[in-house]
């Protein structure tokens, strides 16, 4: 893996999962680790449930946009994180694949979308143990 691991999260609209979980890794990781998402079948735009739901913890990722992911993006990362995109992901040797099976907070309001993003953030907090070990996650 490289001095600065790069991970990607993906799910199938790139609209809740993937980008709580990479508000997560870019607010506990900083610059240590790239962080990008993708997904499968991109939705228009971000989960206005999950954008509310993070910023209740202080994250904000209004202004992130849901991408489509490509075969790049996948080749290019050291860690794969994937939330029910299905066959739709691209495997290459020598990357690390995980697959998270989290609920999908689409057309859920944000009592249900809140303990969605909490076990996101317990799932980070032990991804940035793993790829930093020397630094605690907040």
């Amino acid at each position: 893996m490289a001095s600065r691991p790069s991970v990607l999260f993906v799910c199938i609209h790139n609209a809740g999962r993937s980008q709580m979980a990479a508000g997560f890794l870019r607010e506990m990781a900083g610059d240590a680790v790239e962080v990008r998402s993708a997904g499968s079948d991109p939705g228009e735009r971000v989960n206005p449930a999950a954008v509310e739901a993070m910023a209740e913890v202080g994250i904000d990722i209004s202004d992130q946009k849901p991408k489509l992911l490509t075969h790049e993006a996948v080749e290019t990362s050291d860690v794969v994180i994937t939330m029910g995109c299905g066959d739709a992901c691209p495997v290459f040797p020598g990357i690390s694949y995980r697959d998270w099976q989290l609920e999908d907070p689409a057309g859920k309001g944000i009592e249900s979308v809140r303990p969605i993003r909490d076990e996101i953030k317990t799932r980070v907090q032990a991804l940035v143990s793993e790829l930093l070990p020397a630094q605690p996650a907040s």
